[in-house]
C-alpha cells in the first residue's frame, strides 16, 4: 500500500488516521492505519496515511489542489458521554455545532470547517468515523485501552467495506 504524500492527490480514495500515539486512546487512528497496512489488501486506487495531528494542514493542501480524491475517510477518536468505550460511530460533519467541536479530536476547528467545504464545494465524499475513548490522558501515556484496541480490526473492516464496494 502506498502512503506517500503525493498519493493523496493521485488516488480516488484517501483514508487518514488522526491522533497522537503518545496520548492513550487518541492513538486509535494511527493504530487503524498500521492495521490496514499490515493485515489488509487494499485496491490500488486507495491510500492510507497516518497523519498524526496534522490533518488540518493536509486538508488545506487538498482544498488548494486542482486534483482531489473522490472520497476521504477520516478515522479518529472522540469522547461522547452517551457512548461506550470502544464503540464505533460516524460523525455527521454537518451536525457538528461549534459548541460541540471540542468534544471531537479532529484536531479541531477550522478542521471541521474545511471538511464541510470539501464536502459541499468540491463534491468530495467525506466521512468521519471515530471510536469512543475512555478519555485522553493529561500526560504522556502511550497505548490504547483494551476496548479501543479491540475496536481497531472492527474499524479496519468498516473501512474495507466502504472502499471496496
Amino acid at each position: 500500500m502506498n502512503t506517500g504524500i503525493k498519493d493523496i492527490f493521485e488516488k480516488q480514495c484517501v483514508v487518514f488516521g488522526c491522533g497522537n500515539t503518545l496520548m492513550g486512546d487518541d492513538g486509535f487512528g494511527p493504530a487503524v492505519m498500521e492495521y490496514l497496512q499490515a493485515e489488509c489488501s487494499l485496491p490500488d486506487y486507495i491510500t492510507c496515511m497516518d497523519v498524526g495531528t496534522s490533518i488540518r494542514d493536509i486538508l488545506f493542501d487538498i482544498m488548494l489542489s486542482e486534483k482531489k480524491p473522490r472520497q476521504i475517510i477520516i478515522i479518529d477518536a472522540a469522547y461522547d458521554p452517551g457512548k461506550d468505550t470502544g464503540e464505533l460511530y460516524e460523525i455527521d460533519i454537518d451536525g457538528i455545532a461549534p459548541a460541540k467541536a471540542n468534544d471531537f479530536s479532529l484536531h479541531q476547528f477550522p478542521t471541521t470547517n474545511m471538511l464541510k467545504e470539501l464536502k459541499e464545494d468540491t463534491g468530495v465524499d467525506v466521512k468521519v468515523f471515530v471510536v469512543q475513548t475512555s478519555g485522553i490522558p493529561e500526560a504522556v501515556a502511550p497505548g490504547l485501552s483494551t476496548p479501543v484496541k479491540k475496536a481497531v480490526p472492527k474499524m479496519a473492516d468498516l473501512v474495507m467495506r466502504l472502499v471496496c464496494q
